[in-house]
């Protein structure tokens, strides 16, 4: 069985501007995903800025999360590395305070070869007991996990189940799942390919747009899923411009700068990212407004 089915959040991570992460406000946003039918949450993943949380700050995040859902939705935790002892470390720290899952970015830098991959993997999922999901976004990390290593691990490894897609590449997706046989829980990384990747037996999407429309992210995979294809590709094109928008610069710069158009008052991006250009501003203004989630 998937760890979840439908539209999961890649919330982000609020904060003071003394930098501080903000966790009054977090709670705000779990309530808010929640209360808009979002069907799981990832926390303290690229969106959540995990790169630049200390361990320390990492895992109070996870553990605030997973108190503020109560078990309402999963809650899938972002505990990839490109130490393997250090994804050890955090995924077996998320599953004390537990978390229903782990998102393992595949390793940044130093990469590997496709025999690296499903060691590292395999040694992560070996340490712990809850189910994984692997995260392949080569244009972030300069690693592709080939479709054979996916389908490999997911068939070799008990607990790891499926892959949040980021590639990109629609051929290899769907080489991935010539290959999967039914092994491999496919998730689509990009907004802008959720209906594609549903086609091809997609379980649902790990979504940045889901920040600023929950409801309508979760309509697009239940639309799909309850035999309404057209409607779902409606919903899809309508938010192809919202989508580029929160993608014009690198994320989630965009994203927390939409949900701060939206009164939610997240707070600051911490360096190395900035604050949005105010030449990219009205653009994204107007892709809210396009989409009815501002005036």
């Amino acid at each position: 069985m998937a760890v979840f089915k439908g539209a999961g959040v890649a919330i982000v991570t609020p904060f003071k501007q003394n930098g501080e992460v903000n966790y009054e406000k977090f709670a705000e946003l779990v309530e808010f995903q929640i209360n808009n039918g979002t069907d799981a949450i990832i926390v303290c993943g690229t969106t959540g800025e995990s790169s630049t949380l200390t361990h320390e700050e990492h895992l109070d995040v996870i553990k605030y999360c997973v108190e503020k859902v109560a078990g309402r939705i999963p809650v899938v935790a972002g505990t990839g590395s490109n130490c393997t002892e250090t994804a050890i470390y955090l995924s077996t720290e998320a599953e004390k305070y537990g978390a229903d899952a782990v998102l393992l970015v595949s390793p940044y830098y130093n990469k590997a070869t496709q025999k690296g991959l499903y060691q590292h993997y395999k040694a992560i999922a070996d340490s712990i007991k809850i189910p994984v999901i692997l995260y392949n976004v080569p244009s972030r990390t300069g690693c592709n996990i080939l479709p054979e290593t996916v389908v490999k691990l997911c068939t070799e490894v008990e607990n790891i189940v499926g892959v949040k897609e980021a590639s990109g590449n629609i051929s290899q997706v769907v080489r991935l799942m010539a290959l999967a046989d039914g092994k491999v829980d496919l998730y689509s990384g990009n907004d802008d390919q959720i209906v594609p990747l549903l086609a091809m037996g997609g379980k649902g999407v790990i979504s940045v747009l889901s920040n600023v429309a929950p409801r309508q992210t979760h309509e697009i995979c239940e639309k799909f899923f309850n035999g309404d294809v057209e409607g779902s590709c409606k919903l899809q094109t309508k938010a192809a411009e919202l989508c580029d928008a929160l993608f014009c610069e690198v994320n989630p710069i965009p994203v927390k700068k939409a949900l701060d158009l939206m009164g939610m008052e997240v707070g600051m991006l911490r360096m190395p990212l900035t604050e949005m250009d105010e030449a990219n501003v009205p653009r994204l203004e107007k892709a809210m407004r396009d989409f009815g989630i501002i005036s």
